[in-house]
This record gives structure tokens, sequence and C-alpha cells, in this order.
């Protein structure tokens, strides 16, 4: 299938605050860049760039990043499961994972993430896929938030809710190990109901919890 890429560069912020908002970016001009040493939920910064680098290079992955001169602040990607995880089991060309999101602390409270998701479905350019991400508690950051775990779930679905990203409920067992966790989901406006449905079964395992 086509995976629609429409690059978009944006300027956000004001004063000393003004960031650039960009994506999808290409592996070349990630490369050149360096990630902020506070994004380190996921890896050390260094690994995750590379990381990153490597998401760019696949025909389907996309990152959006917010940048300041040449270092990466904020970042969301997107590509296929991994192949050990239940959803790449469907073998789906058009079912996209939101793998990761993030923000440094010193650029939190801006609205950066809301931003970020805003860009990378602008332009239509994920309507013809499902796009889905799986919520779990353990990588969230209570400590720095102060939030609690049930504050920081409503928080992450109404940052989900912006590009209408909806729960979906699943029998994955790692999902369904603690109550806070939770599958978002946005299926496109161009998605053909096979896939819908071959996604469902994905969903669920266990045919009697249809």
């Amino acid at each position: 299938m086509e995976h629609i890429k429409i690059n978009y560069e944006e300027t956000f912020g004001e004063g000393g605050n003004k960031l650039v908002i960009q994506g999808p970016i290409p592996s070349e001009r990630l490369q050149k860049m360096s990630l902020h040493p506070q994004l380190d939920a996921f890896r050390r910064p260094k690994e995750q760039h590379e990381a990153l680098v490597e998401i760019a290079e696949l025909p389907e992955g996309r990152i959006i990043a917010a940048v300041e001169d040449k270092t990466i602040v904020g970042y969301v990607t997107f590509h296929y499961a991994d192949e050990y995880e239940r959803w790449s089991e469907g073998k789906m060309d058009d079912l996209i994972e939101l793998g990761a999101i993030e923000v440094a602390n010193d650029y939190r409270g801006l609205g950066l993430s809301k931003k970020l998701l805003e860009i990378a479905f602008r332009g239509g350019q994920l309507d013809n896929v499902i796009v889905f991400t799986t919520e779990y508690y353990w990588h969230w950051d209570l400590e720095s938030t102060g939030l609690s775990v049930w504050d920081y779930r409503k928080m992450m679905e109404d940052l989900m809710k912006n590009v209408d990203m909806v729960w979906f409920a699943t029998d994955d067992p790692e999902i369904c190990s603690h109550p806070a966790n939770c599958l978002m989901v946005r299926v496109g406006k161009k998605v053909p109901q096979e896939s819908v449905e071959a996604f469902d079964r994905l969903r669920f395992r266990q045919r009697f919890m249809y």
C-alpha cells in the first residue's frame, strides 16, 4: 500500500520558547540533529536518537518532532508493530502503531504533544490506515507530573481524542493486566471494512468476548 507522507513545518511558541514542529522528518535530516538530554523515558538519548533514525528509514515509519536549533525536545513515532507483538500477527499493511510520544520536562505544559499529533495527522495522510497505541501505566511519568495513575490515564485519553483516537476494548493480556492500561485507536475514513474486521480479530483472541 502507499504510505502517504506530507511534510509540514510550522513555528510554535513565542519569544524564547520558539520551536519548529516538523515532520515526517527524513532520516538524513534526523541524523544531523540530537536529542535533548531529558528525553530518556525509553532509552538513553543517544540510543533513542539512533532508534528514531532507523524508524524514519522505514517505508511506513514517520517521526514528527519539535526542534530548537538542531535539538529535538519532543517527538512522536509511527511504525509497524514489533514482530513479537500480537498486533503484527495479522500482517496488516494498513495497521500502524503510534509507538511513543515524549516531551522533555523543560518543555512540558506548552501544548507540544497536542501539536505534534495534529501535524502527524494533518492533510489526511493517515486516513488510509488504522492507527493504534497501547497505553501502559508503567511507561507514564507519574513522578515528574505528580499525577495519579487515573489522572494520567485521563490526560492521555484527552490528548489522543484531539486526533479522534478513542478507547477500544481488547483481551490482550498485557493491556488487561492493569485497569489503567488501554488501547486507543483511530480508524481512518479510507480504511476498508475487511481491514476493520481483521483488526477486530487481533483485538480479541477469545471469540466469546465479541
